[in-house]
């Protein structure tokens, strides 16, 4: 994944440099399984923090985002794959890796180590998700609204890392606080490249 450049990981392929409508189906596929278990870890990990400011913030953020997997099931019918197939994608193993972490970290008390792995997810969909729509758009002549999960998070993912750097700028930030959240955003990082990495 070219994050620096912003270049769209799966429109540049090794195969003659062509993206196709079935890499993008592919890749749709493979983003599910982590979007529907997205609201499902950050609430895990609201039911175990003991500061109700955090735990108000995750549920929230549970509620906000744990009907997005429909604008994939969306996408993906609207580019000619069927509801059965989306719904049915298991994880690659970037995806369990990724999943397994996420989830084992929410399982621990006041888990506020996992605002790192908000921070990576939130942060891809801020800075990068509007540049990957419009190449993905313009690579296979879509409409805006087959795109639209990408597009979405673009346009709404701002507002969530707005809230995040109030948090890490906020007084009760311990220096001990700030490296498990360093540490976490890593590997969520490393995780999430697997992932993409595993996508066939």
């Amino acid at each position: 994944m070219n994050a620096s450049s912003g270049r769209c990981p799966w429109c540049e392929s090794s195969i003659g440099g062509e993206f196709t409508l079935e890499d993008y189906q592919a890749l749709l596929c493979n983003l599910r399984p982590q979007v529907v278990e997205g609201a499902r870890w950050i609430a895990r990990a609201a039911s175990n923090m003991t500061d109700f400011r955090l735990r108000s913030l995750f549920i929230g953020h549970a509620q906000e985002e744990h009907r997005d997997y429909q604008m994939l099931e969306h996408n993906f019918v609207s580019v000619g794959g069927s509801l059965e197939t989306i719904q049915q994608a298991e994880k690659n193993i970037g995806s369990e890796a990724l999943s397994a972490f996420i989830f084992q970290r929410a399982d621990q008390e006041n888990p506020i180590d996992l605002l790192g792995s908000l921070f990576i997810i939130e942060g891809l969909g801020t800075r990068l998700a509007g540049q990957w729509a419009t190449q993905i758009q313009q690579t296979l002549g879509l409409p805006r609204e087959q795109v639209s999960f990408l597009a979405y998070h673009a346009d709404h993912d701002q507002a969530h890392t707005a809230k995040l750097d109030a948090l890490f700028a906020a007084d009760w930030m311990t220096d001990a606080m700030a490296r498990r959240i360093v540490k976490t955003a890593q590997v969520t990082a490393r995780l999430y490249v697997l992932q993409l990495e595993a996508i066939r």
